[in-house]
């Protein structure tokens, strides 16, 4: 059992290798804010696209839970990437017990999930799905850490609800947020009120009315990306 595990994983860490592009790895650690004193300091790259990582997953979704802590835990992006596509499908296929588990081994590792795509291409599909219909406190618990990644997924996970109709936790936590110093958060949250306004446009201008005064630009810009210019200028110059 542990040769054949430690061949999974060593088939996968082979497959990413073969798809790796020096070439884009410099570009990708510019882009994703890799540098000294940058909210990823330090985080590697292979040079892999997104769709090549997600090709890769779709051959190992029988991979344990064991094997995907070790790639969850790598210090290679796409490794811990790959780990969590992987689960995102599992997730999908599993009964509620299997579910369970796969989001308790989320949210227990999140310390790995340190980087806004990796919190992008799965919080909602697991955190914001398992926690859809029950208590949901964890969101915001997650929404007054200190932790970047994890204030990142409570707002994100609620892309969720926002599918299914549901704005109230999004507006709740939008609220804890609104004063939040880091870029990051600010277009996470406009992201999610965008989202909003696109199912039900009163309820985002409901809540932009009473909070885009005290937002931050970028937050607000995000919010109202989709506006007619005429309105998302009052907005902008505060005319509202």
């Amino acid at each position: 059992m542990v040769k054949q595990d430690k061949s999974k994983l060593d088939q996968i860490k082979h497959l990413l290798q073969a798809n790796a592009d020096k070439a884009k790895v410099k570009i990708l650690q510019s882009f994703f804010k890799t540098g000294k004193g940058q909210y990823a300091q330090g985080d590697i790259f292979l040079g892999i696209t997104v769709p090549k990582t997600r090709k890769i997953a779709k051959q190992f979704l029988d991979l344990d839970k064991e094997e995907i802590i070790e790639l969850l835990k790598s210090k290679y992006h796409e490794q811990r990437l790959l780990a969590l596509l992987i689960l995102v499908e599992q997730f999908k296929i599993s009964d509620h017990k299997v579910k369970a588990q796969i989001y308790k081994l989320y949210i227990k590792h999140t310390k790995y999930i340190n980087n806004w795509d990796l919190v992008d291409l799965t919080a909602a599909k697991i955190v914001g799905e398992f926690l859809f219909n029950t208590e949901r406190d964890l969101l915001y618990k997650f929404a007054r850490s200190k932790n970047l990644w994890q204030k990142r997924i409570s707002i994100v996970a609620t892309y969720y609800f926002i599918r299914q109709d549901d704005f109230e936790d999004t507006f709740e936590i939008a609220k804890i947020l609104l004063k939040d110093k880091h870029d990051l958060i600010h277009k996470a949250v406009g992201w999610m009120l965008r989202e909003i306004g696109k199912r039900d446009l009163l309820k985002e201008e409901y809540f932009l009315r009473k909070h885009y005064k005290n937002m931050p630009r970028i937050m607000l810009r995000y919010a109202i990306e989709k506006f007619p210019q005429n309105i998302r200028l009052k907005y902008l110059k505060s005319q509202i």
